[in-house]
């Protein structure tokens, strides 16, 4: 009996040493496990040292000491299935006056899977909705788009998925398959390239990721039907090929991506702007991934951490959040979780 006991004090003591060891080696290599036990995050926001979060099931999250959940009351309720639910997130500019935010969410409606940009803002410890923006932007199970970004001109640029119709893309009076560009009162910017629409750009699968270099570029990152993922730059009124061409394929009036996968795939979501590089959470490739825009090339910065949804950068960090929790990842115990790296 005593030797047993001993047995099992020596495989704890092996096992803390082990776990011990295996969170050194992590801040070694500068990655460290920032948040833990979010569910299915989707996007991830910074205000003043407070992360805010999305999470697809409806809930949205924050984190500064300690995370914590708010409840969010919308005048439609949130649709999670597939890759829908509550997805893009993104604060006012005068978020710390207003607390006031974006939010990108899918909803049914007459039996139709949608999704819809309204305005919400946080008080009491509650988000209510103050306006919807814009609906009706055809939906399914997959291929949603979901993200929601300021842009350096203060509009809202909104990504949208083919909505499993790829035909849809290619139709500029279609809301699906497309990158938006919307006022922030929900009306039409008179200056976008097709007079009275909210479509950017068009020709697009699904667009989960975009950001802005210094000088203003837009670039966007999007799943291909099978690899050939793509990092495209974003000009207004572009066609950017889907479902006519994917990869290095060509065709006339239809942009091809500065980078394209091949034949692996990335399944690139999120992405950010920093140092001249764009770095990409990558959700079939378990990795973040950075991309050069002066020359060419691209390397993993992080792998073996999951399927990374979305990142932002702080300082010289990317705070970067898993989706291993999402029906086709591996979690762990700890899942999801936000991972703070230090950049090189």
């Amino acid at each position: 009996m005593l030797s047993t006991f001993l047995m099992l004090i020596a495989c704890s003591s092996n096992e803390s040493n082990m776990n011990s060891n295996k969170q050194q080696d992590k801040k070694e290599q500068g990655e460290e496990a920032y948040v833990e036990n979010l569910n299915v995050p989707w996007e991830i926001s910074l205000s003043e040292g407070t992360f805010y979060y999305t999470e697809r099931s409806g809930k949205m999250a924050n984190f500064k000491d300690r995370l914590e959940r708010q409840v969010l009351q919308l005048s439609k309720p949130i649709h999670s299935d597939g890759e829908g639910g509550l997805l893009g997130l993104a604060l006012a500019e005068d978020f710390l006056e207003s607390q006031t935010a974006f939010l990108y969410h899918t909803y049914r409606n007459d039996g139709k899977t949608l999704n819809r940009v309204v305005k919400v803002q946080l008080k009491g410890g509650v988000w209510r909705e103050t306006g919807e923006l814009l609906a009706n932007i055809p939906g399914s199970q997959f291929h949603n788009g979901g993200r929601v970004k300021l842009g350096p001109d203060g509009m809202l640029y909104v990504t949208t998925g083919d909505a499993g119709e790829p035909e849809l893309a290619q139709d500029k009076e279609s809301l699906a398959g497309k990158i938006l560009r919307i006022n922030v009162d929900g009306s039409v910017p008179e200056d976008n390239p097709f007079s009275g629409s909210y479509v950017y750009s068009y020709g697009h699968r699904n667009p989960q990721g975009l950001a802005w270099t210094d000088e203003g570029q837009l670039f966007s990152s999007e799943h291909g039907q099978s690899a050939h993922d793509e990092i495209n730059v974003i000009k207004p009124g572009l066609n950017y090929g889907w479902p006519v061409i994917e990869g290095d394929e060509v065709a006339d009036g239809m942009e091809q991506p500065l980078y394209h996968s091949g034949n692996d795939t990335w399944a690139p979501s999120g992405m950010v702007f920093h140092h001249d590089q764009l770095y990409v959470a990558c959700l079939g490739g378990e990795e973040i991934r950075s991309f050069q825009l002066k020359g060419q090339g691209t390397i993993v910065v992080k792998e073996e951490i999951g399927r990374v949804r979305s990142l932002i950068v702080d300082d010289e960090y990317l705070f970067a959040i898993t989706n291993n929790k999402d029906g086709r990842g591996d979690p762990v115990e700890e899942d999801d979780r936000m991972i703070k790296v230090k950049l090189e």
